[in-house]
């Protein structure tokens, strides 16, 4: 799993029907202490409905065939939470705004 942050939306017109009614997210992958970039930006399916901007966890490869709304269908990595708190070594990194 990665921990990421939604930067971006992907919207395809034409695609396989086994993604039909799938959103994809752009997500920028984070180093979870100082939730600064990590690498390069990827797609995701989004199968919990995330929004941009919010801290999610990521999982990729053949993991990310395993939830309700990926299963058995051609995707590398799925959104599968939203964040609302993260801490590393006993200091507390991202807590989710309340609203």
């Amino acid at each position: 799993m990665l921990i990421g942050k939604i930067i971006g939306t992907v919207v395809c017109t034409q695609k396989d029907e086994k993604l039909v009614g799938a959103k994809l997210q752009v997500v920028l992958p984070l180093h979870a202490a100082a939730l600064s970039p990590d690498g390069k930006p990827i797609v995701a399916v989004d199968s919990i409905g995330a929004g941009n901007n919010e801290l999610v966890l990521v999982a990729a490869g053949s993991s990310a065939r395993q939830t309700q709304k990926t299963k058995d269908t051609p995707v590398d990595a799925v959104i599968m939470a939203i964040i609302d708190s993260l801490e590393v070594e006993g200091t507390l990194t991202y807590q989710k705004a309340r609203g």
